[in-house]
C-alpha cells in the first residue's frame, strides 16, 4: 500500500471550505487537479471524476462514494479496471479549528499489483496534482 497526503490551513470556516468543495459545477472554472465531478455524491453511489496531474492527459474514473458527511468527510474509491489490479481510496477532509480556521487534508491509499510501476508518477505528478487544487481551494475560499 501507498498513501499520498497533503494538507492546507484555509482561513473560513469548514461550511465555506465545503461548498466550494462540493460545487462540481464549478470546477473547471478553477479547480487544475479534479477537472470535473459528475454524478450523485451518496453513500453507494457511482460518481464520475477526471483527474488531470501536472503534465499528464488526465484519467476519468467512475468511483463509488464510501462517505459523504457534510463539513467533514468526502470519501470513495476507484478502481482501474478491475478491483486488484490498481485501487486508490481518495479523502477529502476538513477540520474546524478553534480560532475559525480550517484544515484541508486531501489524501488517497492506493494498492493493487501494478503500484509498483506507478509509484514515480504518483510521488511526483499526483501529489503535485494534490497541492495545485489545495492551494486554489485555500484562494477561492479566502475570497469568500
Amino acid at each position: 500500500m501507498k498513501e499520498i497526503r497533503t494538507e492546507i490551513r484555509i482561513h473560513a470556516s469548514a461550511s465555506v471550505v465545503w461548498n466550494v468543495l462540493t460545487d462540481f459545477r464549478a470546477f473547471p472554472d478553477w479547480n487544475p487537479f479534479m477537472v470535473y465531478l459528475k454524478g450523485k455524491p451518496a453513500v453507494g453511489e457511482r460518481i464520475e471524476v477526471k483527474m488531470v496531474p501536472p503534465g499528464s492527459k488526465g484519467m476519468v474514473f467512475k468511483p463509488t462514494v464510501l462517505k459523504f458527511q457534510r463539513n467533514k468527510e468526502f470519501r470513495w474509491l476507484g478502481h482501474t479496471g478491475f478491483p486488484g489490479l490498481f485501487d486508490g481510496e481518495h479523502i477529502l477532509e476538513l477540520i474546524e479549528n478553534s480560532d475559525g480556521t480550517t484544515t484541508f487534508i486531501q489524501r488517497e491509499k492506493f494498492n493493487g499489483i501494478l503500484l509498483p510501476m506507478l509509484k514515480k508518477s504518483l510521488d511526483n505528478g499526483t501529489k503535485a496534482g494534490f497541492e495545485a487544487m489545495n492551494k486554489k481551494l485555500k484562494q477561492i475560499c479566502e475570497t469568500k
